[in-house]
């Protein structure tokens, strides 16, 4: 009876160590969302990796007018990032690069930017049933570029690659691998809604900082901050 019983006691506490794992993995997400969205520590002079998520036509066009004028040195080294099958975004972000270097007027500025690509989780017109694993494909090179890259900034603007790249630094923060924090521009061409992979991030508070310029989204979106047009 007593060997019976010692057999029996792995398998009754296996439902408490799950369910001690499970709670103590909401309170870390909980966790996150709580200091989610705090200011960065601009207390020491040390530069940001920052990851910049691209996207096909005026997405780039608006990403890279805001990069112009952030501050290079503060955001550095910075990691571009489109999907797979762009084929030109990469390419006017290191036009972008190359301008900074010739107004550097030196080559220190050469190593500050790499260029990466990422499977895109659905390509226009693409049925939603084989969506299912185009997406899984790109969560999974979402976590490896975000775990190559390691950044502490993120900087996206309505590009569908932006979804899969904020799962996985959010899913990095939950296990403490990397704090990252996530600033999200909506495209000025959103006036009354927002684009659906903003929507996303701000209902899933993914988006630690999300800025709209239009002064009606702000209303409806309360969470968000009206910075008025930037582009």
């Amino acid at each position: 009876m007593e060997k019976g019983n010692e057999n029996c006691y792995p398998v009754l506490m296996l439902p408490i160590i799950l369910t001690s794992v499970f709670i103590g993995l909401m309170i870390r997400v909980a966790y996150v969302l709580y200091h989610s969205g705090k200011p960065l520590h601009t207390s020491s002079a040390r530069p940001f990796r920052t990851l910049i998520i691209l996207g096909s036509g005026g997405h780039t066009a608006e990403m890279l007018n805001l990069i112009a004028v952030l501050q290079k040195d503060r955001f550095t080294p910075r990691f571009y990032v489109a999907a797979a099958t762009d084929n030109m975004s990469l390419q006017k972000a290191q036009m972008l690069e190359e301008h900074l270097i010739c107004q550097a007027g030196s080559e220190k500025m050469i190593k500050a930017a790499y260029f990466m690509k990422i499977y895109r989780s659905r390509e226009v017109g693409q049925s939603y049933l084989t969506s299912v694993g185009t997406t899984l494909i790109a969560m999974v090179h979402a976590l490896w570029l975000t775990f190559k890259i390691r950044p502490e900034v993120i900087v996206c603007n309505g590009p569908g690659t932006c979804i899969p790249l904020g799962v996985a630094a959010f899913l990095f923060k939950v296990v403490g691998i990397r704090w990252s924090s996530i600033f999200y521009v909506e495209s000025i061409a959103r006036v009354r809604k927002l684009s659906l992979s903003g929507l996303l991030l701000y209902k899933s508070h993914l988006a630690d900082q999300f800025f709209v310029q239009w002064p009606q989204l702000q209303r409806k979106y309360t969470r968000a901050h009206y910075v008025g047009c930037l582009m």
